[in-house]
C-alpha cells in the first residue's frame, strides 16, 4: 500500500503521542507499505516554528528531515502536476497545505491519512482516505 500522511499525523507518530489511533501506527510502522511525508508538512511545521505554534527540539525542517529518515518515511516533492488538481478541488476549507496534500495524493495515487475532519470532507473519485 502506498500512503501520503498528514502532518499531524507524522508529528504525532514521531513522538508517540497518543491521539495516534494504532490503525494508523500499524500502517505508517508496517515495512510492506509505503509511506511518504511531503515537501508541504516540512513547510507546513517551518511556519508555524517561526510563528511559535510547533515547538520541536530543533530547527524543523532538517529535525523531522532526520526523523523521517529514521522512521523509513519517504520524501514525496511537489511538482507541477500535482499542482493541476487545485483547481477543481471544492472551496471546503482554505488550508493551503491540506489541499496541496489532497492533490498531491490524487496524483500519485496514495491512500490519505488525516485526522482532519474539514479534510475528510473532500470526497473526490480519486482520494482514498485510509
Amino acid at each position: 500500500m502506498k500512503i501520503l500522511i498528514d502532518t499531524h499525523i507524522f508529528l504525532w507518530y514521531i513522538t508517540g503521542d497518543k491521539k495516534l489511533k494504532k490503525q494508523y501506527f500499524s500502517v505508517i510502522s508496517d515495512e510492506k507499505n509505503d509511506v511518504y511525508l511531503s515537501a508541504i508538512s516540512l513547510w507546513e511545521c517551518c511556519i508555524k516554528q517561526q510563528i511559535g505554534k510547533l515547538n520541536l527540539p530543533g530547527e524543523a525542517a532538517s529535525y523531522l528531515s532526520q526523523k523521517r529518515e529514521l522512521h523509513k518515511i519517504l520524501p514525496l516533492p511537489v511538482n507541477e502536476n500535482c499542482l493541476t488538481h487545485l483547481s477543481s478541488l471544492p472551496l471546503i476549507h482554505n488550508d493551503p497545505f491540506d489541499r496541496i496534500l489532497i492533490c498531491q495524493a490524487v496524483e500519485n495515487k496514495l491512500g490519505f491519512i488525516t485526522e482532519d475532519e474539514q479534510t475528510k470532507k473532500y470526497k473526490l473519485k480519486d482520494l482514498d482516505f485510509i
